[in-house]
């Protein structure tokens, strides 16, 4: 069997503000199998169609994945299923729990469809992703610990956690009964330890939104390569990653080949604790870099990614390319490209975040 695989990352933003547009294709004996893993907000839904057009040459996408309903990751979602042939759409569907989670919330008037209505309100672009896939026919399903999409194996969120833990505490979500189901970040100050090779300070201790934490964490084990996508998730959810992995026999950091960098490169969504589990120790900084990690971040995002989660990333063995405007492409099998020359590495920072 020959294999090929590509994964492209396209720059989202022009502001500060960053978001997710990836495809990917692989050989599938005969035929290559498209997937999508989130779509950056409407513009770069037409932009992604464009690039699956020119670059796999074709207007089918087999796997369509949502990893979280925010709307810099959903929205262009839409225009695709909208105007190319899609297989299967993959995305979480809150609202479709309002029966399970309405005693969470204080107050007595709502009722399983106010609630279900206003998550579909509040959660507006993964509404209307769902609405698009189910007016053309498109199976919809939920990409939660245990399912296979295509090649790719989600290890996170388990379905049980996510209708009672992490849906209950999205930031859209009516007021919280229990206004501490999950706690607010610490604020903590990077030391400049983080801009020495042998000393890292990333504690465990930190926090990101639950709808960030209910990203869609797929791991695919091909050609004896290891590639991990993780949305905007954080540590805790990496963390259930982990776990999920090991109870399946599969040793993250021994097959990782390639993995996109949580969040944009937040300081808030890794450790050092959670970073050795999933993609494994630090090296000797003489070993030279044998894997690649990409991050998603606008061109005038500043503090995107941040130096002491880039630095976290080379100690460990991996070479990180970042899109700051630019589309970035990791490829094993696959041709090159005209007009794709040599990706620029972000460099070890001597100096911590701001």
């Amino acid at each position: 069997m020959t294999y090929a695989f590509e994964i492209d990352f396209l720059p989202v933003g022009d502001g500060e503000h960053c978001g997710d547009a990836i495809a990917m294709r692989w050989r599938e004996g005969d035929t290559h199998r498209v997937l999508v893993y989130d779509g950056g907000t409407a513009e770069y839904g037409r932009k992604l169609a464009e690039h699956i057009g020119t670059y796999y040459g074709t207007d089918h996408i087999d796997y369509l994945v949502n990893s979280h309903p925010d709307n810099d990751h959903a929205a262009g979602l839409v225009h695709l299923v909208e105007n190319l042939s899609v297989g299967e759409v993959w995305m979480h569907r809150p609202w479709e729990y309002s029966t399970q989670i309405r005693q969470y919330f204080h107050d007595g008037r709502m009722t399983d469809t106010s609630l279900r209505e206003r998550l579909q309100k509040k959660m507006s672009a993964a509404y209307r992703l769902e609405h698009a896939a189910l007016k053309r026919n498109i199976p919809v399903y939920e990409p939660f610990a245990g399912t296979t999409v295509g090649i790719f194996q989600v290890l996170s969120p388990g379905r049980t956690r996510y209708i009672h833990e992490l849906v209950p505490a999205f930031e859209k979500t009516p007021q919280l009964k229990v206004e501490s189901v999950l706690e607010t970040a610490e604020r903590i100050t990077m030391e400049d330890q983080n801009s020495a090779w042998e000393s890292e300070y990333l504690p465990s201790n930190v926090s990101t939104s639950a709808e960030n934490e209910s990203s869609a964490i797929l791991y695919a084990h091909y050609d004896r390569r290891g590639y991990l996508l993780t949305g905007d998730a954080g540590v805790a959810s990496l963390a259930a990653a982990a776990d999920f992995a090991a109870a399946q026999g599969i040793q993250l950091p021994a097959q990782l080949t390639f993995v996109q960098i949580p969040h944009h490169g937040g300081r808030h969504n890794v450790s050092t604790e959670v970073l050795n589990r999933i993609v494994g120790c630090p090296v000797p900084e003489t070993n030279r870099p044998t894997r690649m990690a990409f991050v998603s971040a606008s061109k005038k995002a500043p503090k995107h990614p941040k130096r002491s989660v880039t630095n976290a990333f080379i100690r460990r063995g991996f070479q990180v390319a970042q899109t700051k405007g630019t589309r970035i492409r990791f490829r094993v099998g696959m041709p090159p490209r005209e007009g794709y020359g040599a990706l620029s590495y972000v460099p070890f920072a001597q100096e911590g975040d701001e």
